[in-house]
């Protein structure tokens, strides 16, 4: 879809051809000054799907009439809630189930993973990332090379974006993996670029980190629910990720775990234990000696959030039903939309600085203002465009393929044209 207009009847048509159209009723939507919000900002939190009520309300019932039998009983007993998810995040991930699970927070995830993966010697010891990547991450690996005793400031390597531009393009990163693959230990990598919205080259990346011998790990917290990705077929080594971004899982949901199975099914490969992730047939022994499960539920510590996951699962729901191949088609159709439409406001200076090219972005575009950016922002907001701002200078705009419409990008650039 590449012919778009400015004309409403074009937003219209297309919302009334949308094979998602039916979902966008499966969402709660937040109100702003008495009427519905244009919500344009699920990389920082995906709406409430209408039937996580519902099934927390379920478990609540379980937990208040079986109690601790509830482990044991019900649709979903709770001794096994991390695996009802797997099925559903395996297609979204693009791997096999018994390299998925859930637990934990992203960056706790990260943490424990680092732990099994990042094995520093004297002779490579150093670690990958883009400039600017999200500070959760960059905290994670700064404490962890302390960790190992390492100096932070010479073990972790930075490719950053040519001077005077905001992309950071694949070859940089490859010819960087390269030049550096003597010393190498890790690449880390974010899928899409947080702050600029520009989706990395996953397959390549992690090709020519296994070329310099090094682990290729991914932090996907705005991929997951956004971009379909092939983690088992391109061999990334692991990945991490949250699900109340793209994933509508809600606040502080439970996060995602993938782990190529070449290392999830090697009960020898060492990880950080705990009583989840033992095996069940040996946990009730309660006995000493850890005894891993042969999938990436193996990395699980503590009882799984079954509340935390039963929210996850009402979004998983919709995917399911849904299809990440529907959703990355309108994906990229109202992501060219909004990116036409903006193109057509010229009285409000700003740079989009998301990438032009549909394979290299997801439903973000990042639009630079070089002043005032916070207060266009504010504007916006008062205007009931809920969008989010992040120093120095950037508004991203996601319009989330499963809730958001044509209209609703098309309402949002006609308070652009006539209010501001």
């Amino acid at each position: 879809m590449t012919n778009y207009s400015t004309d409403i009847l074009f937003a219209q048509k297309a919302d009334e051809q949308d094979n998602l159209k039916l979902y966008r009723n499966a969402f709660y939507f937040p109100t702003m000054h008495h009427r519905p919000a244009i919500y344009f900002c699920g990389n920082s939190l995906g709406l409430q799907p209408k039937k996580a009520k519902e099934i927390i309300e379920t478990e609540l019932e379980v937990w208040r009439n079986d109690a601790i039998e509830g482990f044991f009983t019900g649709k979903h007993p709770w001794l096994y809630y991390q695996e009802y998810v797997k099925p559903t995040l395996a297609k979204i991930m693009g791997c096999l189930p018994h390299e998925v699970t859930v637990m934990n927070t992203l960056t706790v995830n990260l943490h424990l993973l680092l732990m099994s993966f990042y094995r520093p010697t004297a002779k490579k010891f150093k670690i990958l990332m883009e400039a600017g990547a999200f500070p959760s991450d960059q905290y994670a690996i700064e404490t962890v090379m302390k960790h190992f005793g390492l100096n932070p400031a010479t073990a972790i390597i930075e490719v950053a974006p040519e001077t005077g531009e905001k992309i950071l393009h694949r070859n940089a990163i490859i010819e960087c993996i390269e030049k550096n693959a003597q010393e190498l230990a890790l690449v880390l990598i974010g899928g899409i670029q947080y702050y600029t919205g520009q989706l990395f080259d996953i397959a390549a990346i992690t090709q020519a980190a296994h070329k310099a011998g090094a682990v290729a790990s991914f932090d996907l917290a705005h991929v997951a629910g956004n971009v379909p990705v092939q983690l088992h077929e391109w061999k990334v080594d692991f990945a991490v990720w949250c699900s109340y971004k793209y994933l509508n899982g809600g606040p502080g949901a439970i996060g995602g775990v993938y782990i190529h199975e070449q290392y999830a099914t090697d009960t020898r490969f060492p990880r950080l234990g705990g009583w989840w992730g033992n095996d069940e047939q040996e946990r009730f022994k309660m006995e000493k000696g850890f005894k891993p499960k042969a999938c990436a539920s193996g990395w699980n510590i503590s009882t799984t959030q079954v509340m935390n996951t039963a929210a996850l699962l009402a979004s998983l729901e919709i995917f399911e039903a849904a299809g990440m191949d529907t959703i990355r088609k309108k994906n990229i159709a109202l992501t060219g939309y909004l990116e036409y439409l903006l193109q057509q406001v010229n009285h409000i200076p700003f740079e989009i600085i998301t990438p032009a090219a549909p394979e290299e972005r997801g439903a973000q575009l990042s639009l630079f203002f070089k002043e005032n950016g916070k207060a266009i922002h504010n504007k916006m907001m008062e205007k009931g465009i809920i969008v989010d701002y992040r120093e120095p200078g950037v508004i991203r705009i996601a319009p989330a393929p499963l809730y958001c419409s044509f209209q609703d990008v098309y309402a949002f650039y006609k308070i652009l044209r006539n209010k501001f």
